[in-house]
């Protein structure tokens, strides 16, 4: 059975079937090498701020194992970007940009220079386009030819959702702020171990108690994703905030862990790399809202699984990432965060491309005094409290960049 499943994925996918791995990550102080077991068909290169990183995607390889780390390389991660492409994850351990970048002359490996920069240049370049490379034309893997076509009926496209009421002030001047109450309807999310109480009660709770603190400070408007316990697949949320044309996105979620003890909040950004493992497990989880008896409702399209790197959203990244760290500022003297708060991972509801989103994490309902404190009316007053402070101060920020 294993040997029929290989055979057929390299029928349905000769990309992947025709992709060599990759043999070694030779690391120096400043000097890097990745070697091939076979020839590729090119590579680019570009830079994540925040914690700092060098991505390398190498077409037509396949990861090999991951290594330790060395000089300024921290740790070197390598995974499946896509079904023909490899992807190879330096840690930095201090900033630095990929330089003399260059193929071997038979294709077969490939070297770089790590240059020590500043904070600020590293984050200048990491706004900036990739790095293409590519071997001698002689050396290099070509793609396979097509060898098989697909028909799939995909029916008539789903109806768009009507848009929520926005609240608040009637100038459309004012920034637009969309709160999106995490999981609803058939979808509970985490549910409390000590009282019961579902992820998706306490997040609509929440996103109605920060709407009604934005609107009395006159300064943003607000929509809600869902106003009651309705069911919206990842997709509809934040297409919603894009069809609005939204200022900024806010998904409210509650944590849950096996372990008990686990509490405080986080602030999620996007990035195509998990900050740690338990980040990835999170956005794995959060992802699978869509499935339902192995139905995926979200029928990702491939603008949505593309958009993760696009150059306009760079800038859009770096603005989240800005407002997460403002928020954890902002909150912190009423809701207790997590010593490694602002995170990283590929969570579907962050991927609008044009608008500035985070995932709030506000707690562990799995712990019985953070699951009380979200539950209560003073805890969801303190969490709308610093949502808000976060907020004006965010768009306080913007409009003084504006005026100089």
């Amino acid at each position: 059975m294993g040997l029929a499943l290989v055979l057929l994925t390299m029928m349905l996918n000769p990309a992947a079937a025709l992709a060599g791995p990759i043999g070694a990550v030779e690391i120096g102080d400043s000097d890097i090498t990745v070697r091939f077991d076979d020839l590729v068909a090119g590579a680019s290169a570009f830079l994540l701020a925040g914690p700092d990183r060098i991505a390398l995607d190498i077409a037509g390889a396949q990861p090999g194992r991951a290594l330790g780390g060395a000089g300024i390389v921290r740790a070197v991660r390598q995974g499946q970007q896509d079904a023909g492409t490899a992807r190879v994850v330096l840690d930095l351990a201090e900033p630095a940009i990929v330089s003399n970048a260059r193929f071997a002359a038979d294709g077969r490996s490939l070297t770089f220079r790590l240059r020590p920069v500043s904070a600020s240049e590293f984050e200048r370049a990491a706004r900036g386009p990739r790095t293409l490379l590519q071997p001698p034309a002689e050396f290099r893997a070509k793609p396979p030819e097509k060898r098989y076509s697909v028909t799939v009926p995909i029916g008539k496209p789903r109806p768009a959702l009507p848009l929520p009421a926005i609240e608040g002030p009637g100038n459309n001047r004012l920034p637009l702020v969309v709160i999106d109450a995490g999981h609803g309807g058939h979808d509970p999310g985490a549910i409390s171990p000590h009282s019961g109480k579902r992820e998706k009660d306490i997040t609509l709770a929440l996103a109605r108690a920060i709407r009604d603190d934005l609107i009395a400070s006159g300064r943003v408007r607000v929509a809600l994703t869902r106003a009651d316990d309705r069911y919206l697949v990842l997709e509809e949320r934040y297409g919603i905030a894009r069809r609005l044309k939204a200022d900024l996105f806010i998904s409210i979620h509650a944590d849950a862990a096996e372990n008990q003890q686990a509490s405080g909040a986080s602030v999620y950004t996007l990035s195509e790399v998990a900050s740690d493992r338990e980040a990835a497990r999170l956005a794995a989880r959060e992802n699978k809202a869509n499935i339902i008896n192995g139905v995926d409702l979200g029928a990702h399209s491939s603008d949505v699984s593309s958009i993760l790197l696009d150059l306009t959203q760079r800038e859009t990244m770096n603005v989240a990432s800005d407002f997460a760290r403002l928020l954890q500022r902002e909150a912190a003297n009423d809701v207790k965060f997590r010593s490694t708060a602002h995170r990283f991972a590929s969570f579907v509801v962050l991927k609008a491309p044009d608008t500035p989103s985070i995932l709030f994490e506000t707690g562990f309902i799995s712990n019985k005094d953070d699951a009380e404190f979200l539950a209560s009316l003073a805890g969801q007053k303190k969490v709308a409290r610093g949502v808000r402070d976060a907020v004006q101060i965010h768009f306080a920020r913007q409009i003084a960049a504006l005026g100089r």
